[in-house]
């Protein structure tokens, strides 16, 4: 897939994790207009191939803040980063206002928690721009029973909707959302199966960074989110989004050598 001026393809590659905002569940991620330049700094040094700023937190039971104030948090961050950088770098926003905000600041791409669905303008205010779209499921209630279809569908539906209002379709990924609308053992079943959501087409971002599906605290999750990043490599997934990038580059690294090793 194609973000910014960089095509990603027959790899894994980290993107990471960079939060404005005073409540994300990971206190570490957390960053100002102070700071963005150091941590994007770290993350570069240590291997990220996007960044990823979010102002908005959805963690479970997080309050939601308007466009306003997600743009007032991003604006001067995102400015100083693409003028320091040569990264593609992505928003996460479902408020076409301050997506359209963002790409203006020059961000290549937007990540939508909602997949296009919450903000009806949203997918022609990024195919206005040219950019590039992470597309997620979630949904207003938990999911019951089988959780393929559903996520299946509602991914199909949001990426017709992005290549409707010209969204190329070579920078779409798909986002299946683990954390959102589901419980932890439905979690565990869909990262399991991960590349059953390869039938929609697109290539795929995993995202489970310290996530609370592996139990305990947020700080004793580094291990198993490692070994999910593993399992992405087995399953061909494009990106997995991190807070910890340093240690999951490495993984992806070790991960390759021993599929190599391995067909020897």
């Amino acid at each position: 897939m194609k973000i910014g001026n960089r095509t990603f393809e027959n790899y894994t590659y980290v993107m990471a994790i960079i939060n404005l905002t005073p409540d994300s569940f990971w206190s570490a991620s957390r960053h100002t207009a102070d700071d963005v330049l150091f941590a994007v700094d770290r993350a570069v040094r240590q291997g990220a191939s996007v960044i990823d700023l979010g102002a908005q937190s959805t963690r479970p039971g997080y309050g939601e803040v308007g466009a306003e104030e997600e743009i007032r948090r991003f604006e001067i961050p995102l400015r100083l980063v693409k003028e320091r950088f040569d990264i593609p770098v992505s928003v996460d926003t479902y408020f076409s206002r301050s997506a359209r905000a963002a790409l203006e600041l020059g961000a290549d791409m937007i990540n939508d928690v909602w997949g296009f669905r919450r903000d009806d303008k949203m997918a022609a205010t990024v195919a206005e721009f040219k950019a590039s779209a992470c597309l997620m499921h979630n949904a207003e209630t938990a999911l019951s029973g089988d959780i393929w279809k559903p996520v299946i569908k509602f991914l199909n539906e949001s990426a017709d909707l992005a290549v409707a209002a010209g969204v190329d379709r070579e920078k779409i990924i798909l986002d299946g959302g683990i954390g959102f609308a589901k419980s932890r053992e439905q979690n565990h079943e869909l990262l399991n199966g991960y590349e059953k959501l390869s039938e929609c087409g697109y290539p795929l971002l995993l995202g489970t960074s310290r996530k609370s599906m592996f139990g305990g605290v947020p700080e004793e999750r580094l291990a198993p989110t490692l070994e999910s990043t593993r399992l992405a490599v087995k399953k061909r997934v494009l990106f997995v989004r991190v807070h910890d990038v340093e240690e999951n580059v490495r993984t992806i690294r070790e991960a390759y050598d021993a599929i190599r090793e391995g067909d020897k």
